[in-house]
């Protein structure tokens, strides 16, 4: 009798916050499931058809290509937004004055509605009026069609056209990914500076006293005691990079995504396909290989990334 008290008392307790869960999250997502499996359109007929919403979306070459602008998308946001952030935070671990005034300075983008953010962006990147090409102009080099750059970097910079392969992600796409460093820089540096400074010193005084310099002391010392902190920031930054809409929604609709749909990503195809077309049932199939995609992408993370992880004893 006592333990089933001990275990009847918690579960009331939690009956709210479960009840609140299974409602708002477990069904909609067994439904969506479901739904992944009918032809469903605006006027809710249904009309069972199997498979066939998968089978239709693997021959989809819309969904290949928003495939490959996600991943393009994530294999420079991640890195630029990793990298950046490490520096910055590593630089106000230094000891400086206004530490507090810079944390929030670095902090206030993250806090900002992404709307607002993604309307002043687009502004910026106004080929006749925007602040960059401006900025540019003044350095002597020629205005960019940011938003509206079908051609990728690496075309842009070499001059030549390339493969798919080997050109990168649009100057469209790459403009998103700019934005996106910045509005999450802030909470990287936030998190990298509670890391950085949880590294105990006797660590930096030893490497001293065996002669390490700056760069030796950095993949030494820094690096692998921080590597717990990167490998978390790696995790959250990929899966927030795969779920980008909103600035492609924005800064470069309507469909099909930006020029020559260089910008369509996953789930701005989504809600292109389930929102817009109101083709439900073809969108809850997309939604659920979004999701297998993103479970698979962070157990390879996890899998790879934290056999490199170094926990302090």
């Amino acid at each position: 009798m006592r333990k089933f008290k001990e275990f009847i008392y918690p579960l009331i307790l939690l009956s709210p916050a479960l009840a609140i869960l299974l409602i708002f999250k477990v069904f909609p997502i067994i439904y969506a499931f479901r739904l992944s499996f009918y032809d469903w359109g605006i006027a809710g007929e249904r009309g069972f058809v199997g498979f066939l919403n998968y089978v239709y979306l693997f021959k989809d070459p819309f969904f290949w290509q928003s495939l490959w602008n996600t991943f393009m998308y994530a294999l420079f946001a991640v890195p630029m937004g990793i990298i950046i952030s490490l520096i910055i935070a590593s630089l106000l671990n230094r000891g400086i004055r206004g530490l507090g005034f810079f944390r929030t300075a670095y902090f206030l983008p993250v806090i900002t509605s992404i709307v607002a953010v993604s309307v002043v962006w687009k502004w910026l990147y106004n080929p006749q009026r925007g602040l960059f090409n401006y900025l540019l102009t003044l350095l002597g080099m020629s205005p960019l069609k940011w938003l509206e750059e079908p051609r990728g970097i690496f075309e842009l910079l070499t001059g030549h056209s390339l493969p798919m392969l080997l050109k990168g992600p649009s100057l469209a796409l790459f403009s998103l990914v700019l934005l996106s460093v910045w509005k999450s820089l802030g909470y990287n540096i936030v998190i990298f500076l509670a890391g950085l400074k949880n590294i105990p010193n006797v660590y930096y005084e030893a490497a001293k006293i065996d002669g390490a310099g700056p760069i030796s002391t950095l993949f030494n010392v820094t690096l692998p005691l921080l590597s717990p902190t990167t490998f978390y920031v790696a995790i959250m930054t990929t899966i927030t990079s795969f779920q980008v809409f909103a600035p492609v929604w924005l800064m470069t609709g309507p469909p099909p995504g930006g020029p020559l749909g260089t910008t369509s990503v996953i789930v701005y195809y989504l809600f292109q396909k389930g929102y817009e077309e109101y083709q439900v049932g073809y969108g809850s199939a997309i939604a659920f290989v979004f999701f297998i995609l993103i479970l698979t992408i962070t157990v390879i993370q996890k899998t790879v990334l934290e056999k490199r992880v170094y926990y302090e004893v």
